[in-house]
């Protein structure tokens, strides 16, 4: 005891904001009790306040376990005289302006809870400032509960005690130990034996490391173990019990759980309530449903005394049923509103998981794969597909290979590897087992989508008869990506909006978000810049609430890519740049389709073809080779340049691609400067609707006339343009114009007539003996120039090499 502050024998770090709060409840409070669990840091909170008055008396009221003791400690920190009936403390102190502190009251709560009564009620000028592991439950009291230290504060409080510089271990380190100030602390007293990295391995076991804490301080901040040891040996034995079978819960919990794993329900909420007074769980009520959780330290403690009971099994398995029940309870939502399905099992994400791995342990796992199995929608749609797929594959190595069970654990993985671009054959493995399963039918169809869009579309229409909601308009959104990638947009809209009015009723917003997304695509190839601002902006919106890197990231993109299109490349950056820093500066960097295509787009168009040859690295499908070869060929690399644009035209005819086809012929034409070629992906636009992509070709082609019509083009579309002559044709007209004006020319399609001036160059050159790298060099080009002019050559001339190039040549 003592009437005065104790000393600070180590400086006191951080903690400003709460001290500023604690400041302020006094101001406003007569009695304000500083509550939180062991070794949170309330004393060394209520001496720094404390500091900051004239009058401070301080009573410590761990100088006894007996409560009838309490007014003497009082008694001799007021510097009053005590007699028989006790009442003479209050009406010595009388009108006397003090701060009285008692610290450390939980043990002898009621006894602190009288006395601080009587000195608020009878001294006027008296403010008391109690600290505690639960409230004293006096009227008039002001509840301040000592969260635990930030990131900042918790690492600059290690680096204080220990003189051990601030890493990113010392940040993990911190973070593994809740904050808490006296795991830190104590931990910190290990920084002249071990490294910060070899502490943070021993807190696997940390109850046993951190028992280094210093001479001269009271025995339950010697130990962690020992300040935890001091809160549970003041329970009750009912609140014993209950105390560590809620151990076995990660992430917190609600009070059906509890009650599911732990007892009654009135028993778990009236036991529960008690616990929270008593700082050894954190109820949080900011929600529509109350979770609960402990602090990790406090957890770990609760599952050693679980385990010293010979519990640990039950408990586990009560665990796993318990939340085997809730998935199948949720499990109707599913089909009527995933929003809600999510809102019922994603809260429970960390003890699903825990669950799932105790259960595939088990001799006989099958609830463990169950649950799995209900649970591959809440893996596809929260950014973990990877931890999803782990856990399916375990449960799927566990069972028999013809169950019904095992074509959804399948058919669960298939669904998951959606989201995380891994390839598998999963899905066409569950219809094995089960012929005519309409997700496990969809899910092959998206299987296939990169390799036929023929296949892709057969298993989609097949798919489209399912009688399942989701299925049957996924198989139809799917349908009109396939069309959208055929260029087929008048197939494709229809399609998509279709597929958008059934997802986006059900709250599948994923896949809503997906065909949104290639629905705002079709509208801007085909000169609807507007309407594709609108639905890639719904997009992102409808994708926003799954908080989820794939779907956000995805439809982020196509909104920039559509934004930069239309001009506006500064919010065209600004909407990617974060998806960006967020994707590409993790350890392991999540799925997302078309980011790095977009973000070498915005580069390209902001005049940085080095940075957006970079990006378009990163994604090899045939519209980013498209857009790698352009980089190139702007960095001043035509060689490089013609060897990507072959392989785009390759891949692209080969999947059918009349966008990406004439995309990468207008490449190849301005690299070997060939009229030819950009009217052949004129005609490929003009074919397909490509409205967009044709104001391109008529830029490439453009005499005065075709000038102008790009302007207006571009004006009625709502494109960046410039001036536009009162006389300037309408696209369609221009297109038309220019097509005339190239027979005009009398060119023919083949024969020698046919050859542009450079492809008489570089036959003449080749008729000489020259190879390709002389030709190249004679001619300023690159080899892959000279070989794309020499196929050209070949295929209007009617001949195969060198040799019959030469005899045709000598013909005539």
């Amino acid at each position: 005891m003592s009437a005065t502050p104790p000393p600070q024998l180590t400086p006191f770090v951080g903690r400003s904001e709460e001290l500023r709060a604690v400041v302020a409840e006094l101001a406003a409070n007569r009695l304000v009790t500083v509550a939180g669990p062991g070794g949170c840091g309330k004393t060394r909170l209520a001496l720094q306040v404390a500091g900051a008055h004239d009058d401070v008396r301080w009573a410590d009221l761990t100088a006894t376990n007996d409560p009838t003791v309490v007014p003497e400690l009082l008694a001799a920190a007021t510097g009053t005289l005590l007699t028989p009936d006790h009442g003479s403390l209050a009406r010595q102190i009388g009108d006397r302006r003090l701060l009285l502190c008692l610290d450390n009251c939980e043990h002898v709560l009621a006894a602190a809870a009288d006395a601080a009564l009587e000195v608020i009620t009878t001294c006027p000028n008296v403010t008391v400032l109690a600290t505690s592991r639960e409230p004293l439950g006096v009227p008039g009291e002001r509840v301040w509960r000592v969260p635990s230290l930030n990131a900042t504060d918790a690492a600059a409080l290690f680096t204080a005690r220990s003189g051990a510089p601030d890493t990113g271990a010392t940040t993990t380190l911190c973070a593994r130990l809740d904050g808490i100030p006296l795991a830190i602390e104590l931990a910190a007293a290990w920084s002249g034996t071990l490294t910060v990295a070899e502490i943070l391995d021993g807190l696997d076991d940390r109850f046993a490391l951190l028992v280094r804490g210093p001479r001269g301080v009271a025995a339950r901040h010697q130990t962690l173990a020992a300040s935890m040891a001091w809160s549970h040996d003041l329970l009750d034995e009912p609140d014993r019990v209950l105390f560590r079978r809620l151990g076995v819960f990660h992430g917190g919990f609600t009070l059906d759980a509890a009650a599911g794993v732990c007892g009654p329900r009135m028993e778990v909420l009236t036991g529960l309530g008690r616990l929270v007074d008593k700082s050894l769980v954190i109820a949080d009520t900011a929600g529509p449903t109350t979770r609960y959780r402990m602090l990790e330290t406090i957890r770990q403690y609760a599952l050693a005394k679980l385990a010293a009971a010979g519990e640990a099994d039950d408990i586990r398995d009560r665990h796993l049923d318990t939340f085997g029940a809730i998935v199948e309870e949720a499990a109707p939502l599913l089909d009527t509103d995933k929003d809600a399905w999510r809102a019922a099992v994603g809260p429970d994400q960390e003890n699903l998981r825990a669950a799932i791995e105790h259960g595939l342990a088990a001799d006989d796992p099958d609830r463990a794969r169950r649950l799995a199995a209900g649970l591959a929608w809440l893996w596809h749609l929260n950014g973990r597909g990877h931890e999803g797929i782990a856990l399916l594959r375990r449960a799927i190595d566990r069972g028999p290979d013809d169950t019904e069970l095992q074509a959804r654990l399948l058919t669960g993985l298939a669904l998951v590897a959606d989201t995380t671009g891994l390839d598998n054959d999963a899905a066409r493995t569950a219809l094995e087992i089960v012929p005519g399963d309409g997700l496990a039918t969809l899910l092959s169809a998206l299987g296939e989508l990169p390799r036929d869009f023929d296949t892709a579309a057969k298993l989609a229409e097949r798919a489209r008869a399912d009688e399942n909601g989701f299925v049957r308009d996924g198989a139809t959104a799917l349908l009109g990506i396939i069309a959208h990638l055929r260029d087929d947009h008048a197939t494709a809209v229809p399609l998509l909006e279709t597929a958008v009015a059934g997802l986006a009723g059900r709250r599948d917003r994923g896949v809503a978000s997906t065909a949104l997304s290639f629905h705002a695509s079709s509208a801007l190839y085909t000169g609807n810049v507007a309407q594709a601002r609108e639905l890639a902006a719904e997009a992102v919106r409808m994708a926003r609430p799954l908080e989820d890197y794939h779907r956000i990231g995805s439809a982020t993109s196509v909104f920039a890519l559509v934004e930069g299109t239309a001009g506006n490349l500064g919010a065209a950056r600004a909407s990617l740049d974060p998806m960006v820093r967020l994707v590409y500066g993790a350890k392991s960097p999540p799925f997302v389709p078309g980011l790095a295509r977009a973000n070498g787009c915005l580069h390209l168009w902001s005049g940085e073809p080095a940075e957006a040859a970079e990006w378009f690295r990163r994604d090899g499908t045939p519209p980013a080779l498209v857009g790698l070869a352009e980089a190139l060929r702007l960095s001043g690399n035509p060689e490089e340049a013609a060897e990507v644009c072959e392989r785009a035209l390759t891949a692209a005819r080969q999947a059918g691609m009349p966008k990406v086809i004439a995309d990468a012929l207008e490449q190849s034409a301005f690299l070997s400067d060939s009229e030819d070629l950009h009217h052949e992906a004129l005609a490929i636009r003009l074919g397909h609707g490509l409205w967009l992509s044709c104001v391109s070709s008529l830029e490439a082609l453009a005499d005065e006339p075709l000038r102008q019509a790009c302007e207006r083009a571009k004006r009625d579309m709502g494109l960046p343009h410039g001036p536009v002559a009162a006389d300037a044709m309408a696209l369609r007209d221009a297109i038309d114009y220019a097509r005339r004006a190239r027979g005009k020319r009398g060119r023919p399609s083949s024969g020698w007539a046919s050859l542009t001036p450079t492809e008489e160059s570089v036959v003449r050159l080749a008729v000489q003996g020259l190879n390709n790298p002389q030709i190249a060099a004679r001619l300023f080009m690159s080899r892959s120039t000279v070989k794309t002019h020499l196929s050209h050559i070949y295929a209007k001339l009617g001949v195969t090499n060198r040799t019959e190039l030469a005899a045709r040549a000598a013909a005539g």
